[in-house]
């Protein structure tokens, strides 16, 4: 099918373009679609015989499992009109499923026989063996499909060995064995979707050897496979471009956000942000490098890098009394737990060069952290005081009360940060209610709080990869408080925030034409694929 040629430069550019497009091409083989027919093929029909004779051997030989004789094929019924020379057939009278089981004896080493389980086969790590004689077992010569787990449907290549419960060996004649293959290979999606069963899904082998399979000639068969290994090496050669052009941008895209981090002055500063203007279109076609631009405009933002300093501005250094006199306040109406005194900062260890006008304080002077508890009378309904979870706050989804007054309750003019679980450092806007012990209420000045909002979202890679604790991963507090933050005056930190609202809300704006352009080019290769 010439017209194919034309889905792989569209494949190329839509999101899971080349997955589709591999799905295509095997349709399009199942349905006659994708090689020209010959009419000096031995038509189908007469390839009957040849099965219903290979199969007799190898029924004899055990080989093969009879199945029950099934109904004969409704042509009213059947999914698509076949070419000329093909016929339909029930995928019984083509192959039977011998399936596999646990021998009594499996050990990691004793024993003559390995052990076939999906990891052995896929990915050639055999770790047991066994001497039972009795498990079904398979050979180099076969072809393998798993029956259970959420992999169902999957085609492995043999092995010699025994095969486990989870996998059937495809008993069919060793010259249907390619098309067979491309039955499984081309169903898959489908097979995989309509497994049965709720505590271990599993395919569902009677329905599969009751459908039908349009057979063609077995010289048609061999144009197939020959076709179909040659577009897949296609696809496979599309998927490494793919990958290399991604990699490409964002190797790019990270070497000029590394130009703008390490800028030495206005100026230096100024050509690399031209830099990033001058190649946005081609840099900010993908999400991950929006992340990363997230990522980036925050970590500028506490470098004071994001906006110009105003030598008008009041110093950082005459805010440090404010800040005082603040917690003071705090401290008097219980709102604020003084720490214990850090040592003062050591400059040879900061992390970068300050601007003017900024100064060098430890987070435990700007922040303290409360921590929340469970209510000893936790409830779904009865109670006055809602219980504040990761999902109360990320989703409104409130699921349960207490009228425990002593656990540290939030307002909705706080900001919360988790700190037990995979999210520990994620910052959330508060609510009325009681908090959680996975979560801490952020205790600094109102005036300082847009400032720590954004130490908070800055770090938060930092964070939450530096985590300690084995069972539960926490954030480690003591460090958090301990470590170091640019202050920028006042004044500052109210134009940081602000042009970090304005540009997020450019990366909003970039995700959505991203998702626009690649619902389009979807759209663009579905309408494609329909009308083939």
């Amino acid at each position: 099918m010439e017209q194919l040629e034309k889905y792989f430069d569209i494949a190329f550019a839509a999101p899971e373009g080349i997955k589709k497009l591999r799905q295509l091409i095997l349709t399009l083989a199942m349905q006659g679609k994708l090689v020209p027919q010959d009419p000096n093929d031995q038509p189908a029909s007469a390839l009957l015989q040849e099965i219903e004779t290979e199969k007799s051997k190898m029924v004899k030989a055990g080989k093969f499992r009879e199945s029950k004789p099934l109904p004969q094929v409704n042509l009213d019924g059947v999914p698509h009109q076949l070419p000329i020379g093909w016929i339909w057939v029930r995928n019984s009278f083509l192959f039977n499923l011998k399936k596999g089981k646990v021998p009594h004896d499996l050990q990691k080493s004793e024993g003559s026989i390995p052990y076939l389980d999906i990891e052995a086969l896929d990915k050639g790590n055999i770790r047991r063996y066994t001497n039972d004689q009795k498990t079904p077992q398979a050979t180099d010569k076969d072809i393998l499909v798993v029956c259970d787990g959420s992999r169902s449907g999957l085609i492995l290549a043999g092995k010699n060995g025994a095969i486990g419960s989870t996998l059937s060996i495809i008993e069919t004649p060793l010259f249907l064995q390619p098309f067979v293959n491309l039955i499984f290979k081309a169903g898959y999606v489908r097979f995989n979707s309509s497994m049965k069963g709720a505590a271990i899904p599993h395919l569902d082998i009677q329905k599969l050897l009751y459908e039908v399979t349009g057979l063609p000639p077995l010289a048609e068969q061999k144009r197939i496979v020959a076709r179909i290994d040659q577009l897949m090496a296609r696809c496979d050669e599309l998927e490494k471009l793919c990958a290399e052009r991604d990699k490409k941008r964002l190797t790019v895209h990270i070497s000029a956000l590394n130009r703008l981090f390490e800028a030495q002055g206005n100026e230096s500063f100024t050509d690399a942000w031209q830099f990033i203007n001058k190649h946005f279109r081609e840099l900010y076609s993908v999400k991950a490098n929006v992340t990363e631009l997230r990522k980036a405009i925050l970590q500028l933002g506490v470098m004071g890098k994001l906006v110009p300093q105003d030598p008008n501005d009041q110093p950082a250094s005459a805010l440090l009394q404010e800040i005082e006199t603040e917690k003071s306040k705090m401290v008097k109406a219980g709102k604020f737990r003084e720490s214990k005194p850090l040592p003062q900062v050591n400059l040879d260890g900061v992390p970068h060069q300050l601007p003017i006008g900024w100064i060098w304080v430890r987070n435990s002077f700007l922040f303290n952290l409360k921590k929340g508890k469970v209510p000893h009378d936790l409830q779904k309904s009865e109670g006055s005081i809602p219980y504040l979870d990761i999902e109360a706050l990320d989703k409104g989804n409130i699921r349960r009360y207490t009228n425990d007054q002593k656990t540290p309750q939030a307002t909705d003019k706080d900001i919360l940060v988790v700190c037990d679980g995979s999210r520990s450092g994620l910052i959330l806007a508060g609510k009325n209610g009681a908090i959680g012990s996975t979560l801490s209420i952020i205790e600094t000045p109102l005036f300082l709080q847009p400032f720590v909002n954004l130490i908070f979202k800055a770090g938060y890679v930092r964070f939450n990869s530096s985590m300690k604790g084995a069972a539960i991963p926490h954030l480690d507090i003591q460090k958090l408080l301990y470590e170091v933050t640019g202050l920028p005056p006042l004044a500052e930190q109210k134009r940081i925030v602000a042009k970090i609202d304005q540009l997020m809300a450019m990366c909003d704006e970039l995700e959505k034409q991203i998702d626009a352009t690649a619902d389009k080019q979807s759209a663009l290769l579905n309408a494609l694929m329909a009308k083939r």
